[in-house]
């Protein structure tokens, strides 16, 4: 994962614009708040797939990007799944993962 995104992530946690953990992050796609669920690469197969489908069902966007290790690094927690409410950050997070 680029350092960019990583610092971006950082921000969108101090900010308090981000929402950590699989159960909170499935109910936030549930109740269709979710504006972007970002999934370690090295999460559990069932997991993945788990929330993959909740957010192809609702339609909301996910990345997969970056290992668990860089993700909790960039937050301070550690965690394999987020979520962003915030349309602005979402989409300042999918504009410097694609740089």
């Amino acid at each position: 994962m680029k350092p960019a995104v990583q610092q971006y992530l950082g921000l969108m946690r101090r900010s308090g614009n981000l929402t950590t953990g699989q159960e909170l992050v499935l109910n936030l796609i549930r109740s269709k708040k979710a504006r972007l669920v970002l999934l370690a690469e090295d999460i559990g197969e069932s997991s993945r797939k788990r929330i993959i489908d909740k957010c192809h069902f609702y339609e909301i966007p996910v990345v997969v990007a970056g290992s668990k290790a860089e993700i909790s690094a960039a937050i301070g927690q550690s965690r394999s799944v987020v979520a962003t409410t915030n349309k602005g950050f979402a989409e300042g997070f999918l504009k410097r993962l694609n740089e």
